[in-house]
Order: C-alpha cells, then structure tokens, then sequence
C-alpha cells in the first residue's frame, strides 16, 4: 500500500498568524481603552455629597430655598443611599411649600431607615400642611417613639395639633396638650427656627399675640430671611392694630418670596381695615397677578374694587367666587360654597351689594336670599342682604344713581 506523505508546515502562514493576534491583543489593552467615543462625555471629578449640603445650608441660611433644595437634591444624586440627605432636602422643601414633594423625599428616608425618627417627623409636618391631620399625627407619634429628645417632632407635634382643631378635626384637649409640647420643644432646642416658630404659632392660635410676636421675631433672629417669619409677625402685628409694622413685615415677606401671594393678600387687607382702599386695590391685583385661578384673591379683589366704586369691575370677580367661571386669560376657578365664614360671606354680600347697585336686581335678590338661608347667625351678612333686597325695591320705583356707598352696607372688614 501506498502511504501519503505529510504536507510541510507553511511557516509563513504561522508567522503571519502569530502577528495578528499579538496585534489584537495590543489593541484590546492599549488602544481601545483610551479610545474616543463621540457623544460620551469624558470623566470628570465628582463632587463631594458634603460640598452640596454646605452650599445647600448656606443658601437656606439666606432664605434661597429653591437654589437650597437643588442643591440637596445634588447632594441625594451623588449619596442616594444617606437618609440624612432626604430628610435636609424635605424640611427645606416645607419651607418653601413644596408639601406633596416633601412628603415624598421624606419617604424616601424612610425606605432606606424605616427607623429614623427626623424622617417621620418632617413627614408628619408636610402631611399636617396638606390637611391630613389623623395620619400626620400617627407619623409624628412614631417620631417620638424612636427619639423621645427629638425636639423637631415636638414642634411639628405643636402645629398639627392646632391645625387640626382651627379646622374641626380636634378638640381644645390637644390645644392644651400643644401648649405642653411647645414648652418641651424649646427646653430641648431653644436656639433652632422650628421650636421658636411652634411656641408663637400656639401662643398666636391662643390669643397671646405680643408673646407670640418675641417667640417669632427669637426666630427671625436665628434667620432674617424666612419669608414664613415675616408673614407671621406681621399678622399678629395687624391682629394688635399696629398696621405700620404689619406692612413693613409683609413687604418683606414679598421680597423674600415674590412669586407667593400671602404678603400682597395681607397688605391688601390690612390697607383696607384702615380705609386706604386705592393701596388695598393695588395689593389685591399684585396678589391675582401672582396666582390668577385662586377664587380666595379674586374676592378679596373683587371687594376692593367695591370699595374704590368700581361696581362692574366687582360684579366680574366676585361672580367667579360665587358661580365660578373661566377668565379671559383662560383660569378655572371653582366657586366657594357660601359656609359659615365671614371673609366668604363678605364676597357673597358685596357680590350682591355690587349687583344692586348696577341694578341687576334678578341676580342680586338670589344671593341675598342665599345669605339668609346658609349664614343666618351672621348679623353682618344678614344686615347687608336686606340692605340688597331694599335697594332692589327702591330700584322698582325709581332710576337709582350711583352713589357713594353708606356705612351701613359698607362691608366691614375682619381681621
């Protein structure tokens, strides 16, 4: 038989072979790391988690809390997994009224500790700001149960027991309680903006309005640049008739937070208690301005026109508070329900006042007749509307002119 001899080896092949792997291989390790890739950013150094939450103190410390906020949320970014970071980034958040984002940062906390006590808590505080009282107080119990010396949850404890019973959910047993719980608040953190703020906001809701102003001006001292703060003096300085002061407060509230209506509202009334109804009506427009689909604003508005005679003017803002309706610009507003309130009483009678006078009696007499029936224990809103229904009778008989508006169906303003 005839055996096949063996092919030779082709080196040359071999040699090439060799040559393209030990290519590749230089490739893989030393060229394709450093490699360039468009669109994909080159590396950069990461900011430590505690240079945000020092820039973030420090523009809190100047009331920039929405710079402060971005920047704890920078902070979260960069140490998602610290619950410290969360509950900073929530108690600036209800601060700056961002309540609903709040509540979700500080639960965020809570995912990652479900313990910690300071995440409960400015949970319990931003619930107590969204009127969910019951599961607020629940939450900042739990607070208390993890740290019975966190002096922030007692605070927070304070307010949600007033709001609570100022809205019909609680009983004057957890006003005096809050009472209570503002003493050991500031026994165990004198020195910080929440226990100064709780042992003014009781004392205020307690009718100890000159306390209440040193508990507020001991927490504007800690920080001048909390808009909250000037708002709250300067409500209790127009509660006491010190309107000069109350203005000054409010106008710094403004320049603090421009965008929120509270301090232009306020100086609107507050011009209005003491007869200045052309400054009244310039704040009350300020106020619209800023929050334009707010029926409240609208009748405050509306009121202040009444009172510089411009009925037509009146007649259009103060129909969006009792029937609601569409504005040329495009805003919803929902109509208030007439309830036992004097401010929403005081648009509903100046709304029918407003009517009257235009000699729109068809729709005047309804909203008196409303008046009666809903409010009858209001002795002002009843006087007003039969002053409505007597100026439609007088209307039947005679061609009324405008005239000015006499004290006795001038609405009178309430504190």
């Amino acid at each position: 038989m005839n055996r096949r001899r063996p092919a030779r080896p082709n080196w040359f092949r071999i040699l090439l072979l060799c040559l393209l792997v030990l290519g590749g291989s230089y490739m893989n390790r030393y060229i394709s790391v450093n490699e360039i890739r468009v669109g994909v950013p080159t590396p950069t150094a990461t900011r430590a988690p505690e240079s945000y939450i020092a820039e973030a103190e420090a523009q809190f410390d100047q009331g920039k809390l929405i710079p402060s906020i971005e920047s704890y949320k920078q902070a979260v970014i960069v140490r998602p997994e610290d619950p410290a970071t969360h509950v900073a980034l929530a108690r600036v958040q209800v601060w700056a009224g961002q309540y609903e984002e709040a509540k979700t940062s500080a639960e965020d906390a809570l995912l990652l500790n479900p313990d910690n006590s300071m995440a409960h808590a400015v949970r319990a505080w931003a619930l107590d700001f969204l009127g969910e009282y019951l599961e607020a107080e629940a939450s900042i119990k739990r607070a208390l149960e993890l740290d019975p010396n966190n002096a922030l949850a007692y605070a927070y404890y304070v307010e949600i027991l007033v709001d609570s019973y100022l809205n019909g959910n609680g009983s004057f047993e957890g006003v005096e309680r809050a009472i209570e719980q503002s003493k050991v608040a500031i026994a165990l953190a004198p020195d910080t903006l929440e226990t100064r703020r709780a042992r003014g906001y009781i004392l205020e809701a307690t009718g100890n309005y000159e306390e209440a102003i040193r508990e507020y001006q001991a927490a504007v001292t800690i920080n001048a640049n909390i808009a909250d703060l000037h708002l709250a003096l300067g409500r209790n300085y127009r509660i006491l008739g010190i309107y000069d002061q109350a203005v000054e407060e409010f106008t710094r509230a403004n320049a603090l937070n421009p965008k929120d209506p509270t301090p232009d509202l306020l100086t609107s009334r507050t011009y209005a208690t003491i007869g200045e109804y052309a400054k009244a009506m310039q704040y009350a427009e300020a106020a619209v301005s800023d929050n334009p689909a707010d029926a409240n604003l609208r009748g405050n508005l509306g009121v202040m026109y009444y009172r510089n005679l411009y009925w037509a003017e009146s007649i259009v803002e103060l129909g969006y508070v009792v029937n609601g309706g569409v504005t040329e610009a495009g805003d919803v507003i929902e109509a208030v329900n007439l309830i036992p309130n004097s401010r929403i009483a005081e648009y509903y009678f100046t709304y029918g006042l407003a009517l009257a006078r235009m000699n729109k009696c068809s729709e005047a007499l309804p909203v008196a007749q409303t008046i009666l029936a809903r409010v009858p224990t209001d002795e002002l809103a009843v006087n007003n509307a039969n002053e409505i229904i007597s100026r439609c009778q007088l209307n039947l008989v005679q061609t009324p002119e405008i005239p000015q508006p006499s004290p006795e169906e001038t609405p009178t303003p309430t504190p």
